[in-house]
């Protein structure tokens, strides 16, 4: 093999780049993952999820949390392998290539960059109480959403930039930064749990332990618990435990670290965030819900934060003036953190050869600084379409799970090619776990609805488009890869699947709003997606590029791996 093909950090155009260094220990992995997975989601998504599934959403919480650490624990398998920045969209460059590894990283990508735009809207959803950055626009369903004002896309954008500028100086800083703010996050979100259980428990301003029964525990059926996981927020707050892939490349010790750092960050969360959804429900007064006459119609007067309103009724007003500073440094830390990730996803589709040079060159600093501009560009993009956190929320959730989809397919795809290669954490159980997993990211795309999945799907199209578009007219098209699409054409059904399923089998828009109208079409689509499942899992096994280029795509990996520098 030439040395363009062992190391990427020497292929064409990359020559005397930088190389990314290695600042992060376990606590600080361990915490980009936390701080991304406690960002927005816990301001909004008891509210959300009890108005969709009510009391029951408890499951939809530990539901979807099962659902993520099964797809988590794949790349708990792959990451200490392979640990480099960006490896969520490059594994699948390792067996498939580049039509496979754009299919899932564009996706990802395109997930990632709406992340610190979904967590601006957040700050000033809440931030509207003290200035009109946002105002409540109701859809033709009912339904209320903060959509952001002239003033409000401003200040976002603003905002934004200040995520990408500190991001610019290194992940040290930006890791000594989330540390910090991580303990304060963990510290609140605890604290709101521990006060709403002893004032509800203990005074008559806040509900009682009745309010799981007074309205029905689960007033929609299960079926309503099961879309609450894709469309509240749920799998949405999980997916930041996918933070210590993303900067495996810049973690020291990654063998140990982790595995253990996406494990610990998914179980603290879940237990937290259960403990949340409990809280909240019996913290909902008794008179507010008997006023609403249903979950699904709770509602928070000249308030614009969940939290802040049941805080402010119950007169806790530190409680509340806490949740107001809270809803500034969650979701800005978490913007932070995904300012960086989108980055090194896009510097990843660079080194794969799916993307200009440009986009995978190193700064003195040791970030990738093209990306990190290119993905602020993006950012301020996606404000305009989704201009409420209720609207992206969706969007994200499904981009999310379709590239996490990789993990579980990769992590088959390599036992078979490799089955010897060192594993410093192997999971038992062959396929069986990889193939539940996959599964579970197939139905949360489904449950997130159409509505919300025809905007993804459309962006989808528009990404192949843009890769051929690059392939034939892009400045430094030379740097491309081959995209081996008789290997990853299983990728374009998949995805096309997908869509089709989503269309002709969405509840919602067979039915209006309750998938319980329709329970034949919701629950078919279980077995329907099921076989699916299997058919494309199996189809991607066996259209692997040969062994004797997987070794070779693994060493060049091991190589830009051992190139990466600890300090």
């Amino acid at each position: 093999m030439s040395d363009a093909e062992v190391a990427p950090q020497k292929q064409k155009g990359f020559e005397d780049q930088p190389a990314l260094k290695r600042n992060l220990g376990m606590i600080s992995l361990t915490f980009m993952g936390v701080g991304s997975i406690i960002g927005s989601g816990w301001l909004f998504g008891a509210y959300n999820a009890s108005m969709i599934a009510g009391p029951a959403a408890l499951f939809s919480w530990l539901i979807g949390g099962v659902m993520i650490l099964a797809i988590g624990l794949c790349f708990a398998e792959l990451g200490p392998m392979f640990p480099v920045s960006g490896g969520v969209v490059r594994y699948p460059h390792l067996t498939w290539g580049s039509l496979a590894s754009f299919a899932l990283g564009f996706v990802m990508w395109i997930a990632a960059a709406a992340t610190p735009a979904i967590e601006v809207e957040a700050v000033l959803t809440y931030a509207t109480k003290f200035a009109p950055f946002t105002e409540a626009v109701t859809s033709a369903s009912g339904t209320t959403a903060h959509v952001l004002t002239p003033m409000g896309i401003g200040v976002g954008i603003v905002l934004m930039a200040v995520f990408t500028a500190l991001n610019f100086f290194g992940v040290k800083l930006f890791a000594r930064i989330n540390d910090g703010l991580v303990w304060w996050k963990l510290a609140m979100i605890v604290l709101v749990v521990v006060v709403f259980l002893f004032c509800a428990l203990t005074t008559t301003k806040m509900g009682t332990p009745a309010n799981f029964t007074s309205h029905g525990f689960a007033p929609k059926g299960f079926a309503a618990v099961l879309t609450a996981v894709a469309t509240a927020g749920i799998v949405f707050a999980y997916t930041g435990f996918r933070q210590p892939i993303e900067l495996a490349g810049e973690s020291k010790n990654p063998k140990r670290n982790i595995p253990l750092a996406i494990i610990l960050s998914i179980a603290i969360c879940a237990l937290i965030y259960a403990g949340l959804q409990v809280a909240f429900t019996i913290g909902v007064p008794t008179d507010l819900l008997n006023e609403a006459g249903s979950w699904a119609g709770l509602k928070f007067e000249d308030d614009f934060g969940p939290l802040a309103a049941l805080s402010t009724l119950a007169g806790l007003s530190f409680l509340a003036v806490l949740l107001y500073i809270d809803a500034i440094i969650s979701p800005a830390d978490t913007g932070l953190i995904f300012t960086g990730v989108a980055a090194r996803i896009s510097y990843a589709l660079s080194r794969n050869g799916n993307a200009p040079r440009v986009l995978g060159t190193v700064s003195k600093h040791g970030v990738p600084a093209a990306s990190l501009v290119f993905t602020f560009v993006i950012g301020c993009v996606l404000l305009m379409p989704f201009p409420s956190w209720q609207e992206m929320v969706g969007f994200i959730t499904s981009g999310s799970v379709i590239s996490f989809a990789a993990g579980p397919l990769v992590l088959a795809a390599l036992r078979r090619r490799m089955p010897n290669h060192g594993r410093p954490f192997r999971l038992p159980g062959g396929d069986a776990l990889p193939l539940i997993a996959f599964f579970f990211a197939n139905m949360i795309v489904y449950w997130a609805g159409w509505e919300t999945n025809s905007k993804l799907f459309i962006a989808i199209v528009v990404g192949f488009a843009l890769l051929g578009l690059t392939y034939l007219f892009g400045r430094g098209a030379d740097h491309m890869s081959a995209l081996h699409a008789k290997h990853g054409i299983w990728a374009v059904v998949w995805l096309a699947g997908l869509a089709a399923i989503s269309f002709f089998m969405d509840a919602e828009r067979n039915a209006g709003a309750d998938p319980e109208a329709t329970p034949l079409v919701f629950w078919l689509a279980m077995p329907v997606t099921a076989v699916f499942s299997v058919v494309i899992f199996y189809w991607a096994q066996a259209t692997m590029l040969p062994q004797e280029e997987v070794e070779e795509r693994v060493a060049a990996f091991e190589h830009e791996a051992a190139s990466a520098k600890e300090e």
